[in-house]
């Protein structure tokens, strides 16, 4: 039993190791300017356009609940005009970038790790390298740099689509007082809470493209490798997003309320 617990960690380290590399590669292709603006471009369209329509329904509906989950226990103690106050700084900071995360790596990390991993079977990769294309350029840079730049602006419209639902089941449904919800949700929404959201979505996007690319570049041959790269690489993703989520929450919280 300790011999299995300790191979699974020392194999956790090395892979770890592995994405951390696949990480500086990326980085050093980035800044050599070694990638395709088109293929970028059609990146974005795939991870942020075709994104947009779980992303928005997962924000207005956790907004929604939020917004009553919240009024039910204000009101108790007669805080009616904070609900929307909660919300905000929750979407803001927490909900908006976890769960924007979450459904981008259900559908993203999935597709990426499927895509790279069926080109590795098939002997694809293999054939970039013949023809002096390094894959790191032509299949992780374009991926990795989508991601970064998309997840961000999925984020802000789940956080608007998020307030502006909540706001309408607050005020249309639970009677709240429209001018006092929004006052006091002006007052306690800080930029701060949306720069820790911003920031925390552009790492979680860079965390989905590299365990993505890491899962479907390593993944073992035959269509039983491809589903196990697939469904790995969607909870190795969620459970780094969620560990990550926890320190980050600690880190910038701390910098942002000692400036």
């Amino acid at each position: 039993m300790r011999d299995q617990i300790t191979k699974r960690f020392l194999n956790g380290m090395d892979g770890l190791g592995q994405v951390a590399q696949l990480a500086g590669e990326s980085i050093r292709s980035i800044l050599a300017r070694r990638w395709e603006s088109s293929l970028v471009l059609y990146q974005l369209y795939f991870i942020g356009i075709k994104s947009l329509s779980v992303v928005l329904i997962t924000g207005a509906f956790t907004g929604m609940v939020l917004a009553a989950q919240t009024y039910f226990q204000f009101h108790k103690v007669g805080m009616d005009t904070a609900t929307l106050a909660v919300v905000s700084i929750s979407m803001c900071s927490e909900l908006g970038p976890v769960l924007s995360a979450l459904m981008v790596a259900g559908r993203v990390g999935a597709a990426i790790a499927a895509e790279l991993g069926t080109m590795k079977v098939t002997e694809q990769i293999d054939a970039l390298r013949t023809l002096a294309t390094h894959p790191v350029d032509y299949l992780v840079v374009p991926r990795l740099i989508a991601t970064t730049v998309a997840l961000p602006l999925l984020t802000v419209s789940s956080i608007c689509v998020g307030i502006a639902a909540a706001y309408a089941v607050g005020v249309g449904l639970l009677g709240i007082d429209p001018a006092y919800a929004w006052h006091n949700m002006l007052h306690y929404t800080s930029v701060q809470d949306v720069g820790v959201g911003l920031i925390k979505s552009v790492i979680f996007g860079m965390i989905i493209a590299l365990v993505g690319c890491y899962k479907g570049l390593n993944c073992p041959q035959g269509a039983e490798g491809v589903g196990k790269a697939t469904t790995e690489a969607v909870v190795f993703a969620s459970i780094a997003i969620l560990i990550s989520n926890f320190f980050l929450t600690l880190l910038l919280t701390r910098a942002l309320t000692q400036k």
